[in-house]
């Protein structure tokens, strides 16, 4: 299975939502899972990881962990050119690099060329920015362009954002 992951704050909670799919061509989840988390970490400049990853954390305990093969997250792997470790990249550790994650951007990095792939879908002239870790990024991007939906983001990604920022915390 794959799961792809995201996190809404509001004031002094988070409301993290993953919506995971058998297939990367699927039109619909086979689940949605919630959770919540009172009081996340502050936002710290250069480390957002910190406060995303401890409630992506949280949301993966109600799965079967052994059952995904491939984390999706709203975000980059590597920040620059030189491999600085962006969110993807922690997800990634924090599973014991046992599980590919595959970060998905809508807006370009300073500096971030050599380890990003451009994925233009639908008749969108502005691309999603596609990294990776633990899998082929010529692999990765082939997955996101293969996801169902019409539209430059696909939609289980935009069925994510919406169910992330559905109904107030």
């Amino acid at each position: 299975m794959i799961v792809a992951v995201d996190v809404y704050y509001e004031e002094n909670k988070a409301k993290s939502v993953g919506v995971i799919f058998q297939s990367w061509e699927d039109s619909k989840p086979l689940e949605i899972i919630t959770s919540y988390t009172e009081n996340p970490p502050e936002y710290e400049p250069g480390f957002f990881y910190k406060r995303e990853l401890p409630c992506i954390r949280e949301l993966l305990k109600g799965t079967d962990i052994n059952q995904i093969h491939t984390i999706v997250v709203d975000g980059y792997v590597y920040l620059n050119d030189e491999k600085k470790p962006g969110l993807g990249h922690y997800v990634y550790t924090d599973f014991a690099g046992e599980i590919p994650v595959i970060g998905v951007a809508k807006s370009a990095f300073h500096d971030n060329e050599a380890f990003v792939q451009k994925v233009y879908r639908g008749n969108s002239s502005k691309p999603l920015y596609i990294t990776s870790v633990g899998m082929e990024l010529a692999v990765a991007a082939k997955h996101i362009r293969s996801m169902y939906g019409a539209y430059r983001f696909p939609h289980l990604l935009k069925l994510l954002d919406q169910q992330t920022k559905e109904t107030r915390l």
